[in-house]
């Protein structure tokens, strides 16, 4: 019989089915999937009592990352293990949440909002900014009230002039590492190769705006600002391999379209960089989405950039990226929140977000997947509704399941099928210690 009175009203809320103190994990499973936006890695924890956790593995990151733990999970109760990789992370918080029957939220001290404000990201692939303009006024049209787009190297290194760059340097990057099983070892040297051209940090490219280059992208957001107006906030990201007295030109150029920030201007690791490119211009300036723990953050923190954006899926997961939005607001900083995943890491970011004071805006890069609502079942249909994701106050994460018929039709390449067994993981051993 259910328990009436306060007190019992509080144990009708657990999930009688379980006791949590008894849970334990007894399995470990993946399915990888392509186009929701990017690949990801969706997890399943599976446990002694019937309950499911859900968990994903960072966009373009490999399902290796969640499955080479799973020894290191079996027979361990997830209520009490909060240390594992971020995917991992991620899905105990959602079995604890069902075992107690309380939303991840409220485990995180409750919440500062009811509804997470949705950002827009909006890939700047149009020949002009005033059809990328047409793109995000369309992006306002659906409810959307904060924006952003990309700005750089992008979009002016094929107009003669415009770049100047050390020969071979720009076809680097006009070629992307592509997944997936090589043929030859002539293939895989060249993804190797483009992958290694990547991945050369920005001082180090050679590559710098001319003037001219600087002329057509301040046209090119003057051109968006024309379409759009000056009442939504518009972000700026992928700014290219540049050097830090490139960032400082382009952004006192564009001071006078009001950006709600820059982004990723230089690589994160270079502190010193990013106070000087703050203390330059009055642009926001903002980074974080590549960071793992609090304390890379706390470097960029005492340099005063303007807002840090971390990604539950690389910080070490929820506890973590809490942790990180409460050490900003102590220095003053606003936290956006990267995420360019499925439902998943979306509702694991929004469990953070409404329990973060400080929270600004939640990246959102799936408005034209059409199937990315359908991915998972116990959510509102639209999630995502007039720019504004509505956190429910079911237990975990708030979601199900998720339906198998939908991501079947969208698998990554060379992958065969879905929550396949593991078992081949589950003696995996290596004396992992950071410190003797």
């Amino acid at each position: 019989m259910a328990k009436t009175g306060s007190a019992g009203e509080a144990l009708n809320r657990v999930n009688t089915n379980s006791r949590p103190s008894d849970l334990r994990i007894t399995d470990l499973r993946v399915a990888e999937i392509v186009g929701a936006p990017f690949t990801s890695a969706l997890v399943k924890i599976y446990t002694n009592q019937g309950i499911v956790g859900l968990g994903e593995v960072r966009d373009g990151a490999s399902a290796t990352y969640a499955l080479m733990l799973k020894s290191r999970l079996l027979g361990e109760n997830p209520c009490d293990r909060s240390e594992e990789h971020t995917s991992i992370e991620i899905a105990l918080w959602d079995l604890a949440g069902k075992a107690y029957g309380v939303p991840i939220y409220q485990m995180l001290g409750g919440r500062f909002r009811d509804k997470v404000r949705v950002y827009c990201d909006t890939d700047a692939d149009k020949p002009s900014g005033t059809e990328t303009g047409k793109r995000l006024k369309a992006r306002m049209d659906l409810g959307f009230t904060f924006l952003k787009m990309d700005l750089g190297l992008a979009q002016i290194s094929h107009i003669p002039g415009a770049v100047v760059a050390p020969a071979g340097v720009l076809d680097g990057f006009r070629t992307h590492a592509g997944r997936g099983r090589v043929r030859t070892l002539d293939e895989r040297r060249a993804r190797n190769a483009a992958y290694d051209a990547q991945n050369v940090p920005h001082p180090f490219t050679g590559l710098h705006f001319t003037e001219k280059g600087i002329d057509l992208l301040d046209q090119y957001i003057h051109e968006v600002r024309e379409v759009i107006g000056y009442e939504v906030p518009l972000a700026i990201d992928h700014v290219g391999h540049i050097s830090l007295q490139d960032g400082i030109r382009l952004a006192r150029r564009i001071e006078k379209y009001a950006p709600a920030w820059l982004e990723d201007v230089i690589p994160w690791q270079y502190t010193e960089q990013y106070r000087q490119l703050q203390q330059a211009t009055s642009v926001p300036i903002c980074t974080g989405e590549d960071i793992y723990l609090k304390e890379g953050f706390e470097p960029l923190l005492n340099a005063g950039i303007s807002v840090i954006h971390p990604d539950l899926l690389t910080t070490g997961g929820i506890l973590e990226t809490k942790k990180i939005g409460d050490a900003a607001q102590e220095h003053g900083v606003a936290m956006a929140i990267h995420m360019a995943e499925s439902p998943i890491a979306a509702m694991a970011a929004a469990h953070v977000a409404v329990a973060t004071e400080n929270f600004m805006a939640l990246e959102y890069h799936s408005v034209e997947v059409d199937w990315w609502d359908d991915i998972v079942t116990g959510l509102p249909k639209p999630l995502v509704k007039d720019g504004f994701i509505t956190v429910p106050d079911k237990p975990g994460l708030g979601i199900d399941d998720i339906v198998d018929e939908v991501i079947s039709q969208h698998l990554q390449p060379g992958v065969t099928g879905i929550w396949q067994p593991t078992d081949h993981w589950d003696d995996e051993y290596s004396w992992d210690r950071t410190w003797s």
